[in-house]
């Protein structure tokens, strides 16, 4: 397993997670973004950085991520590539994207952007905040957890 960050819009809060994390259980994690994005020492942490340009981070996650990998995104159509392609996404909010729900995910936000470009929905998502990282490592911790009881992690 491989942890993949779409990380030009990752909040600082669930990166320090995901280091940890990836620390701890020695899983690697890439980080992909338009920007350098510094990373800790490891052996196990690395940053990638892509072109500029729309979806050049998604597009590069997406050729790089495989089955039983594990993505980080808030972008809910990379989300639906990479469960297209056998992997998991996971939203820094906790939200698990599966094949069984991604579907779903993707006709609320296509609502949401209509609703947004005919002035109808103005705003965006509240400020993340304590309870959300927490959900977030939760849910990270399930899925590792899951992986590697299944010998993913490998």
């Amino acid at each position: 397993m491989n942890i993949w960050i779409d990380a030009d819009a990752c909040p600082k809060a669930i990166k320090a997670v995901l280091f940890k994390a990836a620390e701890r259980r020695q899983i690697a994690l890439t980080l992909i973004a338009n920007q350098y994005i510094p990373t800790p020492r490891s052996k196990v942490i690395r940053s990638i950085q892509v072109a500029q340009g729309f979806d050049e981070a998604d597009n590069a996650i997406v050729a790089r991520v495989s089955a039983g990998d594990l993505v980080i995104t808030a972008d809910i159509p990379l989300a639906a590539d990479v469960v297209a392609k056998g992997g998991e996404a996971l939203n820094p909010r906790g939200l698990h994207y599966t094949k069984e729900n991604i579907r779903d995910y993707l006709q609320r936000r296509n609502r949401s952007e209509e609703l947004r470009s005919t002035g109808v929905l103005l705003n965006g998502p509240a400020a993340l905040d304590k309870k959300d990282v927490q959900t977030f490592a939760n849910a990270l911790d399930r899925i590792l957890t899951k992986a590697s009881s299944s010998g993913i992690n490998s």
